[in-house]
């Protein structure tokens, strides 16, 4: 079953039909759908961006990163109050990440 969405002066695209291995669909003028077969085509591509593969790339979790160690000295020092925070560095890591991430560089 397909279901039309006007284009509201937009430019008309092809519809995908939901079924794997078959070609969008097309209407005639009348509004009828056109049934007529055709073959997959071979030529799609996909194409990401650096910033998409910087994405995909954040998005993994690596369990070889989490050293379990230091999560057990972090822990047992919170727990105990020994703990120090320091202040300085983290604020110098919060302005390069603002940077990186395309900040004015005004601190």
């Amino acid at each position: 079953m397909n279901t039309t969405i006007s284009n509201n002066g937009l430019p008309k695209l092809p519809q995908a039909t939901g079924h794997a291995g078959s070609s969008p669909a097309t209407e005639s003028p009348a509004g009828a759908a056109n049934t007529g077969a055709a073959a997959t085509r071979g030529d799609d591509q996909l194409k990401l961006t650096d910033s998409a593969r910087a994405l995909q790339q954040a998005a993994r979790t690596d369990t070889a990163a989490v050293d379990p160690q230091r999560v057990e000295r972090v822990r047992q020092a919170l727990a105990d109050g020994s703990y120090k925070v320091d202040a300085g560095r983290i604020a110098d890591r919060m302005i390069t990440m603002d940077r990186q991430l395309g900040g004015t560089g005004k601190a």
